[in-house]
């Protein structure tokens, strides 16, 4: 019943549609359509306008989404930012370093990392040095 419902469509309704359709033998010619004569070409317009958009999107380029990047503020001008840190300047025997880039205090971590693993489902934590005291 479905098939036949399908061949119908495809072998008597979409011939007659295609035949009524009033498409101008000039490009100028669409000028000259009424209000009503667009309104009919409306449905295959759309068709074959969804139709060019799905062949050509494989080759467009990709848009960034906020939620891929993950340095949103800290240096942009900079590429790529770099922090150097020597262990002999280390003044207290532990000290925890942003890894989620949303510390105020960047590169020192202020825990920014719990609310933005909140929010998304991550995981980042700090990288804590630890110095041994002989």
């Amino acid at each position: 019943m479905v098939l036949e419902t399908i061949s119908k469509i495809i072998k008597i309704q979409l011939p007659a549609y295609l035949k009524k359709l009033p498409l101008p033998e000039t490009v100028g010619g669409f000028a000259r359509l009424t209000v009503s004569e667009w309104l009919r070409l409306l449905p295959l317009l759309g068709i074959l306008a969804l139709l060019g958009y799905l062949t050509i999107r494989p080759f467009l380029p990709k848009k960034k989404q906020k939620d891929c990047i993950i340095n949103l503020k800290i240096q942009k001008e900079t590429r790529p930012v770099v922090n150097e840190i020597d262990i002999e300047d280390l003044s207290s025997t532990k000290v925890c370093y942003c890894r989620c880039w949303r510390s105020k205090r960047f590169p020192v971590c202020d825990g920014s990392h719990k609310k933005h693993n909140q929010l998304t489902g991550d995981n980042v934590g700090p990288l804590v040095l630890k110095k041994k005291i002989p």
